[in-house]
């Protein structure tokens, strides 16, 4: 008897513009009373995500998922990450709100990526210098050291100023708004913008 085909996992939306916040963005529905919806559920969701940001590629995801690796050891990978992710959310919003981030934020932070950074080459390419990754696809840890280098260079990069959230409520998903003239307020105006605009429709008629 032929086994029933697995149904495929929904593709990650990545607005945001930057690997780092869309990263965050994987806690969806993180302010909702009804409560959040965690979209990095197994190690395999995680390897899809830096697949489809660009982080890895698809060979490189294929041979980590294939990769001789225990149970424990791919749980502990994606708590790290978790952490990591709830760590820049709790920057990001902090910059929001126009507070400091906190001490212990940053510790956290600086920890994930000086354990990224030893994992790091100089090589020569075209002539100049380039930072390279030792065997990605051989090491369960490259998800979280990739994203704890792009987490750096997004906070520490001139385009962390354009930093947003969604004006919606419940979503205020993170994204760079990079419109001319810095005035856009929603995640996806397919998703959020068109729900408030038909809350506020219905609110007018209801008055």
């Amino acid at each position: 008897m032929p086994r029933p085909e697995l149904p495929i996992p929904k593709p990650f939306e990545l607005l945001a513009g930057h690997v780092a916040l869309d990263l965050v963005n994987t806690l969806n529905n993180r302010f909702s009373q009804a409560g959040p919806e965690e979209l990095l559920a197994s190690y395999d969701d995680l390897l899809r995500f830096a697949s489809q940001s660009g982080l890895l590629t698809g060979p490189q995801a294929k041979k980590l998922k294939r990769l001789d690796a225990s149970p424990a050891e791919r749980a502990e990978v994606l708590r790290e990450v978790k952490e990591l992710r709830e760590t820049l959310a709790a920057i990001a919003y902090a910059q929001l709100d126009g507070q400091d981030p906190s001490a212990s934020a940053l510790v956290t932070l600086e920890g994930y990526f000086k354990q990224a950074s030893l994992h790091r080459h100089l090589t020569a390419h075209q002539l100049r210098p380039v930072w390279s990754w030792r065997s990605l696809d051989c090491q369960v840890m490259a998800p979280l050291w990739l994203l704890a280098q792009s987490t750096v260079d997004f906070l520490l990069s001139e385009g962390a100023s354009e930093l947003r959230c969604c004006a919606s409520e419940t979503c205020r998903w993170l994204f760079l708004d990079a419109s001319k003239n810095q005035t856009r307020r929603w995640c996806d105006m397919k998703v959020c913008g068109n729900r408030m605009k038909a809350r506020r429709f219905y609110a007018r008629n209801a008055e």
